[in-house]
């Protein structure tokens, strides 16, 4: 089953003192099982370009939708079994700590 895994930022990150994990690790691990199918860091927010069309018309923007403290950083396409392997992926992740994954499903639309 495949999982978008949002690697999103947080105002209260963890304050355990250990030592985070190696980002580096984790990826090579999880590409090295066929857990992890690709992923990749985002530009910062400021870098965002927002599209909409209204009444036929095109809106382009600068910067990010919404302003928030907490933005998606990152994300990591996944391949699991199901959601418990995901949710233990990202409970290894550095990011656990520090921030916030979210992990979505991608929908059947074979229905």
């Amino acid at each position: 089953m495949k999982y978008m895994m949002f690697v999103c930022s947080d105002t209260q990150p963890d304050t355990d003192p250990t030592e985070l994990p190696d980002i580096e690790k984790w990826v090579a691990e999880n590409d090295s099982r066929g857990r992890r199918l690709t992923g990749n860091v985002f530009a910062s927010p400021s870098a965002a370009t927002t599209v909409r069309v209204r009444d036929g018309e095109l809106l382009v923007s600068e910067g990010p939708f919404a302003e928030t403290a907490e933005v998606i950083v990152g994300f990591d396409l996944l391949d699991c079994a199901d959601l418990d392997e995901a949710i233990e992926v990202a409970r290894t992740h550095p990011m656990a700590r520090n921030g916030r994954l979210e992990l979505r499903p991608f929908a059947d639309l074979s229905d």
